[in-house]
C-alpha cells in the first residue's frame, strides 16, 4: 500500500497564552473531515501490534476504517465492544507509549493519531445520542463493584453486558473516581465527558449508590452474606498521598496533590460560584515529574501563581507523558531538574517561606533501571515559594482490607489479586486497578477492570 502521508494531521489548541488563565479544554480535538483524512493514514495491518499493546485490545484497525467509510456510528459500536471509557480514553490514555509507540507508521514516520481518533469517535457518539446495545440474557446473579474509578465502571459496565446484575458502591458524593477528582477540568470535562460516559454505563443497567464507604457504611462480608450478592469486585482506587518526610511538612501552605487537585476538580475551587476554600499561592513548588505533578502545575498556574516543577531527575526520566510535559512548557511552567527538596522553611507563623534544594547528579541505574541521582556536594540553596504540593505518588486506603477477613495485602498495603482474573485471596472476592498496582494510568486500570469481570463471569459460572 503506497503511503501518502508522513505526518499527522495537526489537533486544534487554545493558545498557550490564553489557555493558561482558563480550565476550558486545552485540545480541540479532530472535526469529521480531519479524523477522516488521519484515518487515511492507517495501514489496516494483518497483525496489528496496536491492538495488543491496548490494554482493553480495542480493534483498533477495524473502528478506524469505519472512520475512513463515514460510518462514524460503526466505528463507536466497534469502540464499545471493548471500552466503556473512549471519551476518556481519547483524552488522557498514554497512547505514545502503547497503541501509538507499536503502530507500524511509526517506525519510519509519525504513528496514526489513534488517540485522538477515539476521541472524535466518542464525541460525536454523545453528540448523537448514541448509546452501546445490551443483547445479553439475564443471568440472575448480583455482583458488587466497590469504587466508580476507571476499573469499576469497564468491569461493572463489562458484566451488565453479560447479563449480571451490578451495583456500583461509591465512597464520595459523585461518581468518577479519579476522573472528576484527579484530572484536571482542562484536561478532561466533567459536565459532558466524564457524566456522560458515567450515564452510559448507567443505560446498560449498572445502579450507582454514592456516599457509601465500605469498611464503615457495610463491610464486604456483609455484602456477601446479608445483601445477597455473588461477587465482590474491589476498585477503591489509591487516594492516600505520600509525603517525603523533610522538617517543615507540618507548615501552612504544604498540601499533597490529591488535596490540591479534589478541592479543584470535585469541588470546583476554581469557580467564583463555588465556596470551595482553596490555597492560591503566589510562587508555588510541586514536587514531583509525574501527570499527577503536572495537573497540580498546571492548575496551580490558573489560579494565578508563578509554578515550579522540582524534580530529582532530569527531562529524559520525567515520568509525565511528554504531551503534558510540553503543555506545562509552552504555559509557562518552569522546570528545576535534578534537584531534590530537602527542608521545608517555616516564618514566625509556621507559613512556608522558602524550599531548601540540593543539586543532584545522575549516576549508576538503580533497581527500575533508571540512573540514580546523587547529591551534588555543598549545592544546597533556597527557591523562595509560599506554597509546596507534594506529587510523589499514592497507596491504597487501608479501611478495605483492614475491614476484610481473609484478604491478603502486600508490603505496599495493595491487595494481591491474579493480574489475568483478579482473583485475591477471598473467595468470590475480586480486585484490580490502582487497589493492586499502585498509582497507575486510567487506561491500566480499564484493563484489570475488564479482565476481572471475565474472571467474575467464569467464577460465578464454574458455580453453576
Amino acid at each position: 500500500m503506497a503511503i501518502t502521508k508522513q505526518t499527522r494531521v495537526p489537533v486544534r489548541e487554545q493558545d498557550p497564552a490564553v489557555r493558561a488563565r482558563n480550565f476550558l479544554e486545552v485540545c480541540l480535538g479532530y472535526n469529521e473531515e480531519e479524523a477522516r483524512e488521519e484515518a487515511t493514514r492507517c495501514l489496516n495491518c494483518k497483525k496489528p501490534a496496536c491492538v495488543s499493546a491496548c490494554p482493553v485490545n480495542i480493534d483498533i484497525p477495524g473502528f478506524i476504517q469505519q472512520v475512513k467509510n463515514g460510518d462514524i456510528a460503526k466505528a463507536y459500536e466497534i469502540i464499545s465492544e471493548s471500552s466503556a471509557l473512549p471519551a476518556v480514553c481519547g483524552r488522557v490514555c498514554p497512547q505514545e507509549s502503547q497503541c501509538e509507540g507499536k503502530c507500524i507508521m511509526g517506525i519510519k514516520f509519525e504513528p496514526v493519531s489513534i488517540g485522538k481518533i477515539e476521541r472524535f469517535v466518542a464525541d460525536y457518539a454523545r453528540e448523537n445520542n448514541l448509546v452501546p446495545e445490551v443483547k445479553a440474557e439475564k443471568k440472575g446473579k448480583k455482583v458488587a463493584v466497590i469504587g466508580s474509578g476507571p476499573a469499576g465502571l469497564t468491569c461493572a459496565g463489562d458484566l451488565a453486558k453479560m447479563g449480571y446484575e451490578v451495583k456500583i458502591f461509591e465512597a464520595l458524593h459523585q461518581p468518577g473516581g479519579v476522573l472528576v477528582y484527579g484530572i484536571p477540568e482542562f484536561r478532561l470535562p466533567k459536565d459532558t465527558v466524564v457524566a456522560h460516559e458515567i450515564e452510559t454505563v448507567k443505560k446498560l443497567g449498572v445502579e450507582i449508590e454514592t456516599n457509601v464507604i465500605i469498611g464503615k457504611s457495610i463491610t464486604i462480608d456483609e455484602l456477601l452474606n446479608e445483601e445477597g450478592f455473588d461477587a465482590v469486585f474491589i476498585g477503591s482506587g489509591a487516594g492516600l498521598p505520600k509525603f517525603m518526610g523533610i522538617p517543615g511538612e507540618q507548615a501552612n501552605g504544604v498540601f499533597s496533590a490529591n488535596e490540591f487537585l479534589t478541592r479543584n476538580n470535585l469541588m470546583k475551587g476554581f469557580r467564583a460560584d463555588y465556596d470551595t476554600p482553596i490555597h492560591r499561592g503566589h510562587k508555588v513548588a510541586v514536587i514531583g515529574g509525574g501527570n499527577v505533578a503536572m495537573d497540580a502545575a498546571r492548575t496551580a498556574l490558573r489560579l494565578g501563581a508563578e509554578v515550579y516543577i522540582v524534580y530529582r531527575r532530569s527531562e529524559i526520566e520525567l515520568p509525565a507523558r511528554v504531551e503534558e510535559v510540553h503543555h506545562a512548557k509552552e504555559e509557562g511552567v518552569q522546570f528545576h531538574l535534578l534537584r531534590n527538596p530537602k527542608e521545608i522553611l517555616m516564618d514566625e507563623h509556621g507559613s512556608v517561606l522558602g524550599l531548601r534544594l540540593v543539586k543532584m547528579e545522575l549516576g549508576e541505574p538503580d533497581e527500575s533501571g533508571r540512573r540514580r541521582p546523587e547529591e551534588v556536594p555543598n549545592s544546597s540553596y533556597v527557591l523562595m515559594v509560599d506554597t509546596v504540593i507534594m506529587s510523589l505518588g499514592t497507596s491504597p486506603n487501608p479501611l478495605i482490607s483492614s475491614t476484610t477477613e481473609g484478604l491478603e495485602i502486600n508490603k505496599w498495603e495493595c491487595i494481591v489479586a491474579d493480574e489475568k482474573t483478579g482473583q485475591t485471596s477471598k473467595k468470590a472476592v475480586f480486585a484490580g486497578g490502582d487497589a493492586v498496582t499502585g498509582a497507575a494510568t486510567v487506561i491500566l486500570a480499564m484493563g484489570a477492570g475488564k479482565a476481572a469481570a471475565k474472571g467474575i463471569d467464569e467464577f460465578l459460572s464454574s458455580q453453576d
